[in-house]
Order: C-alpha cells, then structure tokens, then sequence
C-alpha cells in the first residue's frame, strides 16, 4: 500500500502535459497544453497518503481525471453518472452561463467519482444527501481536523440541516473539488474553519446496522437520556448506523414511550429508539455490553 501511494504521488509529480478542456456547446472538445505555471493543480492531484481502500482510490484517480472540466451547477445529475450542462443557479450571477458547459457541480463529481470506483450509483443526490448515505462507514466531525481522514473521505461544508458543498480528500491538507460557476474541477487546500462540518468515509456496501430516523430536529446525546449534553441534531430523516442498543432513561414523544436507546458510532452519539424506524427494541442490532 505504502508503495503504491507514493508511486501515485511520483506520477503526480511530473506533470501533465494535455489537459482536455471541456467544449462550450457547439463547439469541438479542445486539447490545452498546460505551461509550467500552470500545472500546479493537476500535479497535486493524485493519492497523497496512505490508508484508503482500493475503491476510495479509484474514486480519487477518477475525480483527478476531470482537473480542468468546467464547473457547471446542477451538472452531473443526469440519468446515469457523467458531465452534463447545467443550469442557472438564480442566486449566483457568475453561474449564466453553465446551461452551455458541460461538467459537474461538487456532489455530482463526488457521485461519478464513486459510481466509477463501485460500478455502483451509490451516491445519487445532493451534497446533503451524500453526507448522510446509509453507504458511510465513519464520520469525523470538524474539530478532528484532517489528521484521522484517508484519500477518498468526503469533506462537508454547512450544518446538519443543509450540507451546501462536498469534496474528495486526496491526504496531505488537499483536496480535489468542483468549487463554483466560473471555475473548473481543482485540487484544493482543505479548507477548516468556517462552516466546515467534517467528514464522511465510503463503503459500496451500506453500513452493517443501517436504519433510518424520522421526524425533524432531533437531537442525539452524549448519554442515554436527554439531560446529557446535546451532540447533533437530524434536521430532518437520515440514515445512521447503529452499533448497538440498551434499556436506559423512558421517554415519551410524539405519543411514544420507550426506554430503548440506540448508539451511533459515526456521531458518538445516542439516539432515543423513538426516532428510529423500527420495533420500539430494533431487530438485529445488539445490546450494548
């Protein structure tokens, strides 16, 4: 593994001497050659550490593939994974004229960078949708920083009630990113700070334990009981994983009562079973020891 990630690295470093713009409509797709200065995006964008599956390097290799493909707002959301034209976003003046470049805004890159690694379209939706795919197999919240993430976790900005723009992490602080209208597919410095919300690992299969909450505005506690302290709170249903679950503080909400409560490993959280879809004690899932 060690070997490969640095091979890759190497590759990266000595430069790309084409790169393949993207045709505005009407006209033929055109080869750039890229000059000196202006190589330094697509020579970093490559897999810069160690530790990912074969699958979330792939998706890497194949974001990387687009460095220099217009971003296009609504673009990549097509029937199946791949650039499309866009649409005018009506609150970004810069974004006119995306319904004639073909390409991809940021969760439709994501979508084609993993439909390519799984042969799977597992990752159909927006930037919020992605952030909560029942295929997440860990999450990292913003203060982790980017010292546990590996090539191919999925970098968030927003809160939990909308996630507004997702990219790929490469390793090394960078990250490969369809950023807004007016720009194309780059790699980037990870961006911390701000309204960055943290992280999402991959798995083509969902998440061993997957159900789904219901209702809207529901928070999830560092313990079993609603005194403890708050830890995020589910704007609206999403799915999660449940490593297991315990008897613990009896609630009543909308016109329920139980006492079961659920753990969440990727919010190291806990979750009244009332808000999970389900028997009031989840089949499958175990007790917790």
């Amino acid at each position: 593994m060690r070997n490969r990630w640095r091979a890759a690295a190497a590759a990266a470093a000595v430069g790309l001497s084409l790169i393949a713009w993207p045709a505005e409509a009407g006209q033929p797709v055109r080869a750039a050659t890229v000059g000196t200065a202006g190589t330094a995006a697509a020579e970093g964008c490559a897999v810069l550490a160690p530790g990912a599956s074969a699958a979330a390097e792939k998706a890497v290799r194949t974001a990387c593939s687009q460095i220099g493909v217009w971003y296009s707002w609504g673009g990549g959301h097509g029937p199946a994974p791949g650039p499309t034209y866009g649409v005018v976003d009506p609150t970004d003046p810069a974004s006119e004229h995306d319904p004639q470049r073909r390409g991809f805004d940021c969760s439709g890159l994501v979508r084609y960078a993993y439909a390519e690694a799984t042969g799977q379209d597992i990752l159909n939706g927006t930037a919020h949708s992605q952030y909560n795919t029942p295929h997440a197999t860990a999450r990292f919240g913003p203060s982790e920083g980017t010292g546990p993430l590996v090539p191919g976790d999925l970098l968030v900005y927003g809160n939990a009630r909308k996630v507004h723009h997702i990219a790929i992490y490469l390793g090394a602080g960078k990250m490969v990113e369809a950023k807004q209208s007016g720009t194309r597919i780059m790699v980037s410095d990870v961006r911390l700070g701000g309204d960055y919300f943290g992280a999402v690992r991959i798995n083509a299969a969902p998440g061993q334990g997957t159900f789904s909450t219901w209702g809207t505005d529901v928070w999830t506690h560092a313990e079993a009981s609603t005194t403890s302290t708050r830890v995020i709170k589910f704007a609206g249903p999403t799915s999660v994983r449940v490593k297991c679950q315990k008897h613990a503080q009896s609630v009543t909400a909308e016109g329920i009562t139980n006492d079961a409560w659920s753990y969440l490993p990727d919010h190291r959280a806990w979750i009244t079973n009332i808000y999970i879809k389900g028997p009031a004690w989840l089949d499958g899932v175990p007790t917790c020891s």
